[in-house]
Parts: structure tokens; sequence; C-alpha cells
């Protein structure tokens, strides 16, 4: 193994301190937020959020993202007519993601078809297709960011090390434009999906 790849392993080791989550645990809700572009922590570790930093207001950046059912590229910021609910994990196959997902795909299950609920990370395609048949959590769609993650940058959500996604929820109306934005402050923690599932619900009835 090159010292290079080493360090590559040392540094999502220290993001996840885990590997694949077989049994869902407690994890701590993170109610607050930070801005994109800005800095996350996990422990006394700080990592910075590359990128172009997202704000509400905005139009969802133009990127293309690859769907693990299909294979095929989609831009979300063309998508108009459903509010778009993402949801962003550094990567599935660990214990919180696992977590924050099952929220999204058990919780989230409430909400109407009006509303998308969308997982990215940079977890390859096949990754995260063999994740949705394992979890078999109904209505959710994968989108993958693993070729340069763009969508990273393209938000202020890429760990700067690490190259993963910042954990992180995005809401998005149907015209198009961003109106919720969350950024985990602790990456070990969850986003405050209570709200999210609200904020959608409100956005549902514009």
């Amino acid at each position: 193994m090159s010292k290079k790849m080493g360090w590559v392993l040392v540094i999502i080791f220290i993001f996840f301190a885990g590997g694949c989550a077989s049994v869902r645990t407690k994890v701590p809700v993170d109610h607050g937020t930070v801005e994109p572009g800005s800095t996350v922590v996990r422990g006394e570790a700080r990592f910075k959020l590359l990128g172009n930093p997202l704000s509400v207001g905005k139009p969802l950046p133009s990127v293309s993202l690859v769907d693990a059912m299909t294979m095929k590229e989609v831009d979300l910021s063309r998508e108009r007519g459903r509010v778009l609910l993402l949801s962003i994990v550094p990567s599935i196959d660990t214990p919180v993601c696992e977590e924050q997902t099952h929220s999204l795909g058990e919780e989230g299950n409430e909400l109407p078809e009006m509303v998308r609920r969308i997982t990215i990370s940079r977890d390859t395609p096949f990754a995260q297709k063999r994740f949705s048949k394992e979890a078999r959590l109904p209505g959710l769609e994968y989108l993958s960011d693993y070729k340069q993650g763009e969508f990273g940058l393209s938000a202020g959500l890429l760990v700067d090390g690490s190259r993963l996604l910042s954990r992180s929820i995005i809401i998005v109306d149907k015209k198009g434009i961003v109106r919720y934005i969350q950024v985990v402050p602790d990456i070990s923690h969850l986003p405050d999906m209570e709200r999210a599932f609200q904020k959608a619900m409100e956005l549902v009835k514009e």
C-alpha cells in the first residue's frame, strides 16, 4: 500500500470510526447548522468545506449526478413541480449515514408524493444500489456524486481531505429554489429530520 493511500484510509477511519452498520443505534440529533463552505467537526478534529457556498433563495446549481438504479445522469436543477428533499451523507455504509437514510425512508414515508426523497453521497452507484436492496426503504432515490464531487463543490459541501460530502439537508421548492439548508456542525450527529419534514410539508402547500 502506498503512503498516500494509507493516509486516505486513516482520514476515512477518523471520519467514521466504524464500517458498515448492521444494527441501528441511537445517534445524537444536531438542531443547529453551519454555513456551506465553512467548517465542520468530529470530536476535536476540524474539516474545511470546499466549493462555492450554496445559500437559501438561490437556484440549485446545475451539475450531473448518477442515478444508482438506472446509471443515467440526473441534473436536479432542471426538476420542477415537486419539492426535493435532499439528504446528503458522507457514506451510506456507516452507522450514522444508515440511520439518517432509514429516517428519510421510514419517518419520511408519511410525506406526500409531491416530496421527492433523495439520498446523495459519493458512494459508487453500485454501493448505493446494493444498500437500497438490503434496506428496502420505499420511495427513496439514490444519486451518486462519485465522479468528481461536482455536486459537493457546487454547494460548498465537499470535505477537505476525505473528499466526501458533509452531512446535510437541502430542500428545494417546486420552482427549483433552495428554501432550507442544514449543514450538521458535528458530522457524527444526525440532522434535524423532523424539522426537514415539516419544512417540506410547508413547501408542498405553497
